[in-house]
């Protein structure tokens, strides 16, 4: 089956305003560019021409449109509070496209401004993964977890254990981790979505959902997690990095 990269998708990536836990959040800097541009960096660097920004801010449209994205619409305010859901600002966005461009790419790369430090070739995995299976409605990428949930456990009303599962007692819990089946722990690496899917149905995913396997990835959701990154680049230096500096 041949793949072609570089048609029938596009890159979205949401961003409004209005983060409580880190004010700000999507534009403050990291390692002298703002968060946003590293998810564009990535985009761009696995061979996605078009990268169109989701915001409802005027002052983050104009900073990542210098890293190189498109905004050319503005989000709502009514599907961009801290409830509105990512099928929301993925329809308007698909809506928008149709009703301007009077086309619209198949495949959706969602990449998350809060999860900055991607390889892109990564990223053109898993663009090949959903191509090659035509059934699938959508793809999210996880890790591995060491330790299985199963083994995990719940307290009554009483103070009592409760497993997971009605079949889990105490004693199955502690059976060694390889007993349990592996699980993955969604991460924000990257999703994609059919256009297809998401103008037929009212979910984002669907019951196809493809798992990519990705490695762990830090993200950002407090000060410490910004911190601890600007650790990691004092030892090492980011591709992305070296992408962004023609901005400056």
């Amino acid at each position: 089956m041949i793949v072609n990269l570089k048609e029938n998708n596009i890159a979205i990536i949401p961003a409004r305003s209005g983060s409580k836990g880190v004010p700000g959040k999507n534009i403050a800097m990291l390692g002298g560019y703002p968060l946003i541009a590293y998810s564009i960096a990535a985009a761009k660097l696995s061979g996605i021409d078009r990268v169109l920004v989701s915001t409802d801010s005027e002052e983050y449209a104009l900073i990542t449109r210098r890293y190189g994205a498109e905004t050319p619409f503005v989000r709502p305010d009514e599907i961009s509070s801290d409830q509105s859901t990512d099928f929301e600002f993925m329809r308007h966005a698909i809506d928008w496209m149709i009703d301007k461009e009077k086309i619209v790419p198949e495949f959706w790369i969602h990449l998350r401004p809060t999860t900055p430090l991607r390889d892109p070739q990564i990223i053109k995995d898993a663009l090949v993964q959903i191509q090659q299976h035509p059934e699938a409605s959508s793809l999210r990428s996880g890790h591995e977890v060491p330790e299985s949930p199963f083994k995990w456990f719940l307290k009554d009303g009483e103070g009592f254990f409760k497993g997971l599962r009605e079949d889990l007692t105490p004693e199955k819990v502690n059976l060694p981790r390889q007993t349990f089946p592996n699980m993955y722990n969604p991460n924000g690496y990257v999703d994609i979505v059919r256009s297809s899917h998401v103008l037929h149905n009212t979910t984002l995913h669907g019951e196809k959902m493809l798992v990519f396997e990705s490695p762990q990835c830090t993200e950002i959701d407090t000060q410490e997690d910004f911190e601890y990154l600007e650790y990691q680049f004092q030892k090492h230096s980011s591709p992305l990095q070296s992408y962004l500096k023609q901005f400056n």
